[in-house]
């Protein structure tokens, strides 16, 4: 949660919403939401936590998918 927050931060390109996803169960469901935490970009999934170099790799790579 802390580098896409930092990453929002640094560009204004990007947007980070952070959800406590218990309190949004429908949320949960509509992203099949197994395991936290779990990014989306653009619809894409990056689950799990991932060192910082793997995670912008991760980010990066799904931005070019869109």
């Amino acid at each position: 949660m802390r580098l896409a927050t930092q990453l929002a931060v640094e560009s204004d390109q990007i947007t980070a919403d952070l959800v406590e996803i218990t309190e949004f169960p429908q949320l949960a469901q509509r992203y099949q939401v197994r395991a936290v935490p779990r990014t989306l970009v653009n619809e894409t999934s990056i689950e799990g936590a991932l060192p910082e170099s793997e995670y912008v790799k991760a980010v990066v790579a799904a931005a070019q998918k869109s």
